[in-house]
């Protein structure tokens, strides 16, 4: 028993508390990634429980009802229906929420007809007092034919029980709770007598949704005996919805109390506030604008140690590793490469922190309600807001959440304008420019003039997503409006666990996830600098110190220009001057444009090829990379590169540049058509260039 590994499916609505548990059971010992041929993201960790048993738990997507409406949905059906899937669970644990018991156990009741054996988690317990809430347990397992854990994942209470209860699955019954056949004996008759070794309810989910199951062919349920028409199959799923929810009515009727002298208005107070026509607006402002603040304050002191910290690596290696091309490699490419994206661990982990809270507090909600009366306005679904915040940690996960829009054509149109939303990969880039252009001082003695610039940033990319959709509206007539529902969870004070592992989830994620890119990009960017098929590149001592103008420079100078000078006349150097023709209007170097290149496998890595590019010939220069690109000058007129004109032209072109290829491949398959994110990559490039290039010339 001791070597068992028990797999334990978690099912739940949204906003149950399911990730709390999830977290609670595996702690960070998680990995996320995609379910098999599909871009729908699954959780998956490890649970350490009783006798030394290993439990591997998967947490699917929130839903409703098994009555599919969306991707997401159908992916917990469909593991839950082919009992021949590796993860099919041994368990399932539905996770309800006490305030909203009712209507949670309506997944849970169908759940049960599908005879797998079920545990009833009843979660946020340490509200029941506060809200007058009383619960009889007995009763309520020998009416749902099953064992209930009562636990508060804010608190870590019930935890343990929940875990013996999972080790003792084999104990539980899987006998369903009521007779949902009974809506339409005949046909469901029928259905028996023609499938006598297939599950009753399973046939009836295949029937009604778009769903896999194992290797019964969809064709053998078009017998004219049992098949119906769409709007007969629709009034039985009604039928069947009505027929759960009375005998889930008449249960809690006895088993579940509530004092409603206890009950407290609070909420519905603090909503009249957070989500007013008015004050709702300013107060998100308001919140914007200290995360943008903090994210300036907080981290520019880790920030500055890690740049010295991988300054001093870099000369160390260089210093103590036996000449040649691996300490070169390593010195002047991994180093600088990796140190490039580590830099803004704090920035992106105080990223996450702020979008953490928000979410844990409920806070989040009530910012996407206020938003859908903007959406629809300007001919967006409702449901788009939740794809275009969700873009401001990733745009791929965000285009993923369009699936919930049923409208094919809104669909399309917020796919199209969500990659504008500034992602996190665009914060590398936007930070350290504004560093170098924007002075670090407050206005009205309040206000860091940094923050409110990366604030400004982001309301441009929110802009220019809202007015690309009108455009795209009227281009492509939508004509038919969804409507958005979104259910408002209760205020709750962040549990820090959580908040802790989503940041270090995340975080880790981004790092690593970059850092592949980076550390590949980084090894090619070297070789190409430190490589030539000219004959100058290797004469490069020779011609510079045989230059009459160079006798009297100290020696620091003459390796800087040596190393310049080999630079220039590498692989990388051709390149970058064959494509500076084209970028030189726009006030940027050859330089510049190999990082722009570079960065189209990711934003972030633009940082990290300009610290590998200016490390090449210089791992003696103690300069931070921040330092290295303050003091590039152009060596025909002196001038810095990176002036205030520059600057701004760089951050604009980032703002509105398609310059993620991982955007463009989700945006492939989501659209199943290379024509779409073709368009998204050309028009927003063609689009980013030419705002860049006015911009530089007004401003030089």
């Amino acid at each position: 028993m001791a070597n068992r590994n028990i797999k334990i499916a978690l099912i739940g609505n949204p906003n149950t508390g399911k990730t709390s548990v999830f977290n609670q059971l595996t702690g960070l010992n998680q990995q996320v990634g995609n379910y098999p041929g599909i871009t729908v993201e699954r959780k998956q960790g490890i649970a350490r429980l009783p006798d030394n048993i290993k439990g591997t738990i998967i947490d699917l997507p929130g839903t409703y009802s098994l009555n599919a409406s969306s991707m997401d949905e159908n992916v917990v059906i469909e593991l839950l229906l082919n009992r021949n899937d590796k993860d099919f669970p041994d368990v399932a644990v539905v996770v309800t929420d006490i305030e909203n018991l009712k209507r949670n156990l309506l997944l849970f009741t169908q759940i049960k007809d599908l005879e797998i054996p079920t545990i009833l988690v009843i979660n946020m317990a340490d509200r029941m007092e506060k809200k007058g809430i009383s619960v009889d347990i007995p009763y309520l397992e020998k009416e749902f034919n099953t064992k209930i854990a009562l636990v508060s994942s804010r608190k870590g209470t019930g935890i343990h029980q929940l875990k013996k209860l999972i080790v003792d699955f084999e104990t539980l019954s899987t006998e369903p709770c009521l007779n949902a056949s009974s809506i339409d004996p005949e046909y469901f008759g029928n259905l028996r007598e023609k499938f006598p070794n297939q599950l009753l309810y399973k046939l009836w989910l295949v029937i009604t949704q778009d769903v896999n199951f194992g290797k019964l062919e969809r064709n053998e349920l078009n017998n004219s005996s049992f098949t119906k028409s769409e709007s007969e199959l629709k009034r039985l799923q009604q039928k069947e919805t009505i027929k759960r929810y009375q005998f889930i009515n008449k249960v809690l009727r006895d088993g579940l109390k509530v004092d409603t002298s206890k009950a407290t208005d609070f909420r519905t107070r603090l909503d009249t506030i957070l989500t007013h026509k008015v004050f709702g607006y300013l107060i998100f402002f308001a919140i914007l604008m200290l995360i943008f603040q903090s994210i300036f304050a907080w981290s520019s002191i880790p920030m500055d140690m890690i740049d010295e910290g991988f300054t001093w690596l870099s000369g160390y290696v260089s210093e103590n590793m036996p000449p040649g091309k691996l300490t070169e490699l390593i010195a002047e490419g991994i180093i600088p490469g990796i140190g490039g994206v580590v830099i803004f661990i704090p920035q992106i982990a105080f990223l996450f922190l702020f979008i953490s809270i928000l979410e844990e507090s409920g806070y989040m909600s009530r910012v996407v309600f206020l938003m859908d009366h903007i959406m629809k306005r300007f001919g967006l679904s409702g449901k788009s807001v939740v794809p275009l915040i969700s873009g401001t940690a990733c745009a791929i996960p965000a285009i993923m959440a369009t699936r919930n829009i049923e409208n094919w054509r809104e669909r399309l149109i917020t796919i199209l304008v969500t990659p504008f939303t500034t992602c996190s990969a665009r914060l590398p880039v936007y930070t350290i420019l504004i560093s170098l252009i924007i002075p670090n001082r407050m206005v009205l003695g309040i206000f860091n003039l940094q923050g409110l610039t990366l604030m400004l940033l982001y309301l441009i990319g929110f802009g220019s997503a809202i007015i690309s959709a009108i455009l795209l509206n009227k281009i492509l007539k939508v004509s038919r409006k969804t409507f958005f529902v979104a259910e408002m969870p209760s205020y709750k004070i962040p549990l820090g666990r959580n908040v802790v592992i989503t940041v270090v989830e995340k975080t880790k994620a981004f790092v690593f996830g970059a850092g592949k890119i980076i550390l590949a990009i980084s090894i090619i960017i070297w070789f190409l600098g430190s490589h030539s098929p000219n004959e100058e590149y290797n004469r490069a001592e020779e011609i510079i110190t045989q230059n009459p103008e160079n006798r009297n420079l100290p020696e620091k100078e003459i390796k800087q220009k040596i190393a310049s000078f080999q630079l220039e006349h590498s692989y990388i150097g051709i390149m970058g001057k064959s494509i500076e023709p084209a970028i030189e209007p726009l006030g940027y170097d050859w330089k510049i444009g190999i990082a722009i290149v570079s960065s189209f496998a990711a934003r972030e890595v633009f940082v990290g090829t300009l610290a590998t590019i200016y490390t090449i010939g210089n791992v003696e220069d103690e300069a931070t990379i921040k330092e290295r690109m303050k003091q590039e000058v152009d060596p025909d007129t002196g001038k810095k590169i990176f002036n205030f004109a520059t600057g701004i032209s760089l951050l604009l072109f980032y703002a509105f540049a398609m310059q993620c290829m991982s955007t463009l491949a989700i945006t492939r398959k989501e659209t199943n058509s290379w024509k779409w994110p073709m368009i998204q990559l050309f028009t927003m490039s063609a689009f980013a260039y030419v705002v860049s290039l006015i911009t530089y010339q007004l401003l030089k």
